[in-house]
């Protein structure tokens, strides 16, 4: 991904700001400076600039008491930097398999693709014996490929759920459906569980839920 590129070669508190904020459904300017271990004012002064130029915007969160508090999410003008740029070729290829080859052969090579990375990141899981310990290798694993993903505990259920905040795909994904039902079917396999997506997208935000359901 772009940006990971970006924060190893320029030291920047703005790409440390995209950083987080791409992770995450909006944060304040205090959360940030926690987390980056910076000035409240510095970092406001940073994300006001960047809502200036139209790449992050603003939202209300309400609060107990008081007056609800400011966040800043990214917008969809900072997509390119997150986008993985092969989508285009592909698409090309499948839209020229399916000329060639007729309608079903998209669905096969996707079917095919995923079958092949499930393969791949199954030798890679064995090590692992506990839901959590596999969910959590194959969200390292699924962050490698530019998804943005973690393991997220719920307190009160104790289940747990696979979160993303990028969806390297979404380009196919979109003139082929069938590639979000093979994500799942892909983690079902891998993980021994049942799966259940959800996604929500807020301006240029977007957290994909896979909630782990032990069978």
């Amino acid at each position: 991904m772009l940006l990971t590129l970006m924060r190893e070669m320029l030291h920047t508190p703005v790409l440390d700001i995209l950083h987080h904020l791409k992770r995450s459904n909006g944060m304040t300017a205090g959360e940030l400076g926690s987390a980056m271990k910076m000035s409240y004012m510095g970092v406001k002064q940073h994300c006001d600039d960047l809502v200036a130029k139209g790449m992050l915007d603003t939202f209300r969160r309400a609060r107990g008491s008081g007056r609800p508090e400011k966040l800043y999410r990214i917008t969809q003008r900072l997509a390119p930097i997150f986008d993985d740029g092969g989508q285009s070729l592909a698409l090309n290829l499948l839209a020229i398999a399916k000329r060639v080859y007729g309608e079903t052969a998209p669905a096969k090579l996707l079917y095919t693709f995923f079958q092949v990375k499930s393969d791949d990141w199954a030798a890679k899981l064995a090590a692992h014996d506990t839901l959590e310990a596999k969910a959590k290798a194959l969200a390292r694993l699924r962050s490698a490929d530019g998804c943005i993903s973690s393991v997220e505990h719920h307190a009160q259920t104790g289940m747990l759920s696979l979160v993303e905040h990028h969806q390297p795909l979404k380009q196919i994904a979109s003139e082929h459906k069938i590639v979000d039902e093979f994500d799942c079917g892909l983690i079902e396999r891998l993980l021994g569980c049942q799966v259940t997506r959800t996604v929500e997208e807020t301006s240029g935000s977007v957290r994909i839920t896979f909630r782990l359901n032990p069978r």
